[in-house]
């Protein structure tokens, strides 16, 4: 399929059990697709910088749906004094309400998880929490933010203690002007922060011991590294995947070379994402012909 055959983008706006209303961007290959990934962002990046990636999917023949983080992009919300939310309202309230809306506009197709960055990290705490809603996870440039596992560990210990106060005496973490994500409200910031001091994953408000979870997750899971990223080294993906023992995971490293010459770290690729997409497609296409050769004729 080649890129002529993509459907362009659909908006479609989206508002939550809350009122929080965002728009979902929708891309996918003409007809009916088999395969679809509903995406999750990195930390703080509006779901459009995505497209390139979701066209390049979409030219593979697997559709996309590109998730807005609640505050950021399109949301009608702003992190600030009188607007604040963490890890609960992005588990609890927003996913569930945008995979709702994937599901209805293809119902015929199956569902993969993806994620960047943080991204990837909530969409295994999600998977975690329903099983059996997805087909298996996607994570590029992603990983556990346990200090432990950093270069100058002890620097970003600091900052995940300074993170949460910071955002307590503004009413959000100033992201933008510090270089790092969004505006990001401060229960976000401390639920981010608590896993990255502790290493476990706990979300304020949820009684779910996520730990546990991922640790029975079976799902098939593809991770690819990107060799440049100091944000997601080694260490950090290897923290996470370690979580996740009974997952079918497969971990591939990309390169500059594999991007065109493009930096492979945390955000060049976004901007050469073909390859990315070729890995993510393949991988797939691998388990779409697994799950058709042991599904069971119909009766």
């Amino acid at each position: 399929m080649n890129a002529t055959s993509v459907v362009q983008p659909i908006v479609q706006p989206l508002t939550m059990t809350d009122g929080a209303s965002v728009e979902l961007l929708y891309v996918a290959p003409a007809g009916a697709p088999r395969e679809l990934v509903y995406w999750l962002p990195a930390m703080g990046v509006p779901a459009k910088h995505y497209l390139p990636l979701a066209i390049a999917l979409a030219a593979r023949g697997v559709a996309v749906a590109l998730h807005e983080w609640r505050g950021i992009g399109s949301s009608s919300l702003r992190a600030g004094r009188h607007g604040n939310w963490g890890y609960r309202e992005l588990l609890e309230v927003d996913l569930p309400a945008g995979l709702a809306a994937m599901r209805a506009r293809w119902p015929q197709a199956r569902p993969w998880l993806g994620g960047h960055s943080l991204g990837g990290q909530l969409a295994c705490l999600y998977a975690s929490l329903h099983p059996a809603g997805t087909a298996g996870i996607v994570l590029v440039a992603s990983g556990a933010p346990y200090w432990r596992r950093f270069r100058h560990g002890a620097l970003i210990g600091f900052a995940y203690v300074l993170a949460p106060v910071l955002a307590a005496l503004l009413g959000h973490l100033p992201g933008r002007r510090m270089g790092f994500g969004g505006n990001e409200a401060r229960g976000v910031t401390a639920d981010w922060a608590r896993s990255g001091r502790r290493g476990r994953y706990a979300a304020t408000g949820m009684a779910a011991d996520f730990e546990q979870r991922l640790a029975a997750l079976e799902l098939p899971l593809l991770a690819l590294r990107l060799r440049d990223d100091w944000l997601g080294p080694a260490a950090s993906l290897d923290w996470l995947l370690g979580k996740l023992p009974h997952a079918l995971r497969r971990h591939e490293l990309v390169t500059p070379d594999d991007l065109g010459g493009q930096p492979a770290d945390h955000f060049g690729w976004m901007k050469t994402p073909d390859t990315i997409a070729t890995r993510i497609a393949g991988w797939i296409a691998t388990h779409d012909a697994a799950f058709t050769a042991t599904r069971r004729p119909d009766p």
